[in-house]
């Protein structure tokens, strides 16, 4: 997935992505990271065609978003939003069901292929017990669970997410992490989601992207891109990046007139 020349903004205001000239590398997973307003969810707006650029264009398969048509579009990628809304009453096997209607019309009836899909999707996500239960019955992390199974059940190359982890305890977002690195490495999905935390970020992606009022400032793995100098240069927070044996590279903020041990 390339990204040429890439600009956007909302009618009549201000430019939120300005000549973004990005790769996606296929089959891994990328992290975009930045502060607040820094254009990382609008920019996975606009990869998810949600948004039409002003300048530029994101080419898939050879061709541009412009180029497919919507349902086109949905068999080829899939995207998690930040906040989701649904009836209450709506079990979770209906709901992930929703995930084959670009494969198929509205009043059409159900295939084997559909079943098998929803299914799938049900099983990777570790909801087939609950399959029955209306969403009202579900914890937050089971609820997000869901909507990632509608996004798997489309059975896509590529799947965006918008900040997955947001309101989810901290139990709750390390399982959707590890289940969204698990399906991306079993399945060679193409993964592409929006991060706040950085240490999320370096952990579960290979690919980041670094974004910082409109633009973006870095791109690379992770152990390549991530320094106190980009961290302080892209937040303006100053911050002591480690590596531990264990647990791999991790980024501590330093307090604000911090000395050291004493």
């Amino acid at each position: 997935m390339e990204i040429k020349g890439l600009s956007f903004s909302y009618r009549r205001g201000k430019s939120l992505l300005t000549g973004l000239n990005l790769d996606i590398p296929m089959g891994r997973t990328t992290a975009i990271i930045g502060p607040n307003g820094s254009g990382k969810s609008t920019l996975l707006g606009v990869l998810a065609a949600n948004y039409k650029p002003d300048a530029g264009s994101v080419i898939l398969g050879g061709r541009t978003l412009a180029e497919y048509r919507p349902r086109e579009i949905a068999r080829k990628l899939a995207v998690v939003h930040q906040q989701n809304t649904a009836p209450d009453d709506l079990t979770v096997e209906k709901l992930a069901a929703f995930g084959r209607l670009p494969h198929r019309s509205l009043l059409s009836p159900e295939r084997e292929a559909d079943r098998e899909a929803v299914e799938w999707a049900l099983s990777c996500t570790d909801m087939q017990d609950k399959r029955k239960k209306p969403l009202a019955e579900l914890s937050g992390g089971e609820r997000q669970r869901v909507w990632l199974a509608l996004a798997l059940a489309q059975r896509t190359p590529v799947l965006f997410l918008d900040e997955p982890t947001t309101y989810l305890d901290i139990y709750y977002q390390y399982e959707m992490l590890e289940l969204i690195r698990r399906l991306g490495k079993e399945h060679g999905l193409t993964v592409v989601m929006v991060l706040h935390d950085m240490n999320q970020a370096v952990h579960y992606s290979d690919h980041l992207i670094a974004m910082k009022a409109g633009q973006a400032v870095l791109q690379g793995a992770p152990e390549e891109v991530i320094t106190a100098e980009s961290v302080k240069a892209v937040y303006g927070v100053d911050v002591v990046v480690k590596n531990d044996p264990d647990t791999g590279m991790y980024i501590v903020p330093v307090r604000r007139g911090y000395k050291g041990p004493r």
